[in-house]
């Protein structure tokens, strides 16, 4: 005998089934990510196909990408059935370029945090993570562009 799997999930189903708490899945549905419709005791309830996005949402997230993001990515999926794999393979080699440049600016961080660390300079001057193109840099601490050019302020 087959047991016939509901079409909608309750929020504690939901819940329990993804490993979100209630309250994110709330978040969620008011920013747009998710949908569920009312019961007639007005409950929500969720299309099983929710899991799927919730998961992706999830996986977004670890990745680094903003709700913004995952939002604007989500609304390119269909809202009534579950993605497909080819909708998950258009979406990562949309993300492919982001991705890899979010990669390459951590590597970069982390050699110069090496560098930073083994010195422990922090220097507001010179350090190049702390101070990163600072252009006013050259006229010393403080604000030079508020300061009077005879106290070292920029005329």
């Amino acid at each position: 005998m087959t047991t016939k799997l509901a079409e909608h999930l309750t929020i504690g189903q939901v819940a329990q089934r993804s490993g979100v708490p209630h309250t994110a899945l709330r978040f969620y549905e008011d920013r747009g990510l998710i949908t569920s419709e009312r019961s007639s005791g007005n409950q929500r309830r969720y299309p099983r196909s929710v899991l799927r996005r919730i998961a992706f949402i999830r996986a977004a997230q670890r990745v680094g990408l903003s709700l913004d993001e995952i939002g604007s990515a989500l609304d390119t999926l269909p809202h009534d059935h579950a993605p497909t794999k080819a909708d998950w393979a258009r979406l990562s080699r949309d993300w492919r370029d982001e991705l890899d440049a979010r990669i390459d600016a951590l590597q970069r961080l982390r050699d110069q945090l090496t560098g930073c660390v083994g010195c422990g300079c922090l220097s507001l001057k010179t350090c190049g993570l702390h101070n990163v193109d600072d252009r006013f840099s050259q006229f010393g601490p403080g604000a030079p562009l508020l300061k009077p050019a005879s106290e070292g302020g920029i005329e």
